[in-house]
């Protein structure tokens, strides 16, 4: 018989949850495990026939998980409210779930239905399951099958076992950001320049703050929260506004002196470059912006800014003279205790790729431009 592990080797519910992200990124099934039921959960972006093949064989009938957006693309009933459980067909297969997770098969495969949606029973844990693919920058789409014995089941084909309570407060919570390393940069902007690099506890990516001068930590500092944009920042995308965004945030606060810009990993207004570009792809089929993050899944804005309250903090930093159009960087700013003074438009200029996409920043998003 195997000797009991040492507490110290046991996973906490974090590094659980983080082993999970990883599993479902790689095609594997994971247990979610609440009392003594509990689901088996493969997200539908990356399961394979096999795996698929291996669910449905376990004799429940399996469900997808979906959230109330995509169902309204699919005319699928959310009887869960914010999310819909699709029975799976019996003649159904790995191509039938990717025809309902993504959106760029609605062309190649528009006759899915008729979808019937349960409306009985608890959907908690589908409901986790679909936010932990969310999490994994997966698209928000889950093939389920409930399982009596989930404790059992993982310890047996050797699958990541997550608590559904110690899951959904991971989830939810915001993970602490620590300092890893800092060291001089010299910029276009300012040759008085200094990268800092902060991890958070998770495991997951890091996110930066570039710092210029010396700022005075006892008055409000010049600040910029910028999301990652690869195409905008590092190709010069003309369809958005984030690389002149990125530039003149940094040549102002180069020109003042002193400030700050947090440079925080959430492409796509938090749903991964590849989502991103599922977004894009969409758009060039007819869909503004917030139009094509529903058809995908997503909310209009999935970003977490107490990222970047967080890291002014660590930085000492208690009140901020913030750059940015977006009224809700603002109030979010406030409600996690970092005091607004001033609001700093940051306006850059249009052009016929990104017209529209400023309108609907400015209609739907509520930006001031």
């Amino acid at each position: 018989m195997a000797p009991d592990p040492h507490p110290k080797l046991l996973l906490s519910p974090t590094e659980r949850v983080a082993r999970a992200r990883a599993d479902m990124r790689m095609g594997v099934p994971v247990v979610i495990a609440s009392g003594g039921a509990g689901l088996l959960v493969l997200a539908a972006e990356t399961a394979a026939p096999d795996r698929v093949a291996a669910l449905r064989s376990l004799g429940a009938r399996p469900v997808v998980a979906i959230t109330s957006w995509r169902a309204g693309t699919l005319k699928a009933r959310a009887y869960d409210g914010d999310l819909a459980r699709i029975v799976m067909p019996e003649d159904a297969d790995a191509t039938w779930l990717a025809d309902i997770a993504d959106p760029a098969r609605d062309l190649i495969a528009p006759l899915k239905g008729p979808l019937q949606t349960v409306r009985e029973g608890d959907a908690t844990l589908h409901r986790l399951a679909v936010l932990l693919a969310k999490s994994a920058q997966l698209l928000p789409c889950v093939l389920a099958v409930p399982v009596d014995d989930p404790g059992g089941m993982a310890r047996a084909a050797g699958l990541t076992c997550l608590a559904a309570d110690d899951t959904a407060d991971d989830l939810a919570r915001h993970h602490d950001l620590m300092p890893v390393a800092a060291a001089r940069l010299p910029m276009e902007a300012s040759e008085a320049g200094r990268l800092h690099i902060f991890r958070p506890d998770n495991g997951g990516v890091e996110h930066f703050a570039i710092e210029i001068g010396r700022p005075d930590r006892a008055k409000p500092v010049l600040a910029r929260l910028h999301s990652a944009c690869f195409t905008g920042d590092v190709l010069g995308s003309l369809k958005c506004d984030c690389g002149p965004q990125l530039r003149t945030a940094l040549a102002e606060i180069g020109k003042a002196g002193a400030g700050v810009l947090l440079y925080l990993n959430q492409e796509g207004r938090g749903i991964g470059i590849a989502n991103k570009m599922r977004a894009y792809s969409l758009q060039d089929q007819g869909f503004d912006t917030v139009e094509a993050n529903h058809r995908l899944g997503f909310e209009d804005d999935e970003r977490d800014f107490r990222i970047g309250a967080d890291i002014l903090r660590r930085m000492g930093f208690g009140a901020v003279r913030l750059m940015t159009n977006n009224p809700r960087k603002v109030e979010m700013m406030e409600d996690e205790g970092i005091a607004v003074t001033e609001r700093v438009p940051l306006i850059t200029g249009t052009n016929r790729h990104n017209a529209h996409y400023l309108d609907v920043k400015k209609s739907k998003s509520g930006h001031l431009l």
